[in-house]
């Protein structure tokens, strides 16, 4: 089928025997190996995971503010307090949010924002606590681990007390944003005011430790090389292989659209299905890949399904600008259970509609 090197026709070998690729090894396979061989072998991954499975929530979004003390060079989410772009939703307005959703079916509230200067811990706390009261019968995950170092640090305790006392008012899970791009270099061009990839991991660390489980993610796409993105794969597997508490990753493309690195576009779909299928077949410790829609757009997240992800995230129901304000194309990102449902199936894969920790959803 494929005319391959002995080299990459031995760590296809390897793989397809469900092996452990090291870190040269994978940059070696995906630097040579045929994109097609990668889809079939990403999908031989996945498949061994969730078989014909394809999951996905009835999920919305809460984003706080867009204001934010840190400024990003890749953000175009964020706005000084100051712009006419700017909100900053008050606690009667959020919950306001949430209860126009009571009737959905939503078994999972979203929330990240920008790390606002304002509001501390007790905020948050009694955020999350208002929240659940609404909305029992949903998940609260919540949070990236910037926004929680941040207002932890604030508060003037240790993590593991911080995040305890936010698990307590009803924080369920964390998702994966923040961590960008681990490498030091890198990260110190694009993100240098936003927290470390050792602040990053230690957030996760001690949340699984406390029975949280996380997300993580990736932004590639950038000024980033191949050698940074298995770098930022590696630390994940080993977190991984030390704890277990990571249920997704969540491969997050650059989008170029006003923000100050635009100069530099954006990659690929070819290099959008390299790196989904990378994901898969280095990080096999991690139950799920997402493609998630509202970044990819819809088209490209059901490919993506053929390169090892088995996730479509959820519903939206237009609750999101992180990535329409960088020019997405999923402008108003939202769909049904039933379009989403037939994305999946028409991609060949069994639609599962699922809770935040991965059990089926009763219908």
């Amino acid at each position: 089928m494929f005319n391959l090197s002995e080299s990459i026709a031995a760590l296809a070998d390897k793989i397809d025997r469900g092996g452990r690729l090291s870190r040269s090894e994978a940059k070696t396979f995906l630097s040579e190996a045929p994109l097609a061989l990668l889809g079939l072998l990403a999908t031989h991954a996945k498949e061994r995971k969730s078989g014909k499975a394809v999951f996905y929530n009835r999920n919305f979004h809460i984003e706080p503010t867009n204001v934010c003390v840190f400024n990003c060079r890749f953000c175009s989410y964020r706005r000084p307090a100051d712009s006419p772009d700017a909100w900053d939703y008050s606690k009667e307005e959020i919950l306001a949010q949430v209860d126009s959703h009571r009737g959905s079916g939503a078994t999972e509230v979203h929330i990240v924002g920008g790390v606002h200067p304002r509001n501390g811990l007790d905020y948050y706390i009694d955020l999350i606590r208002s929240v659940k009261g609404r909305m029992p019968q949903a998940s609260v995950k919540a949070f990236t681990a910037i926004e929680l170092a941040y207002m932890i640090n604030k508060a003037g305790l240790p993590l593991e007390e911080g995040l305890r006392r936010l698990k307590e008012a009803g924080m369920e899970a964390i998702p994966g944003g923040g961590a960008e791009i681990f490498a030091e270099p890198v990260r110190s061009r694009i993100c240098p005011e936003k927290g470390t990839a050792d602040e990053w991991l230690s957030v996760h660390r001690t949340a699984h430790r406390l029975g949280i489980p996380t997300n993580a993610t990736i932004l590639y796409g950038h000024i980033e090389s191949l050698d940074d993105r298995i770098d930022h794969l590696d630390r994940l597997r080993r977190l991984q292989d030390e704890t277990g508490g990571f249920n997704a990753f969540i491969p997050l493309k650059y989008r170029s659209r006003h923000n100050s690195m635009e100069e530099i576009g954006e990659v690929s779909i070819v290099e959008d299905m390299r790196m989904t299928a990378l994901a898969r077949l280095y990080l096999d410790n991690i139950p799920h890949i997402k493609a998630y829609w509202p970044m990819f757009g819809k088209t490209t997240a059901q490919l993506a399904l053929a390169f090892g992800a088995d996730d479509m995230d959820g519903t939206i129901d237009d609750s999101t600008k992180i990535y329409s304000m960088a020019g997405a194309e999923e402008s108003k990102p939202s769909v049904t259970t039933a379009e989403m449902e037939a994305m999946i199936r028409s991609a060949g894969y069994e639609p599962v509609e699922r809770d935040t920790f991965y059990n089926p959803v009763k219908k």
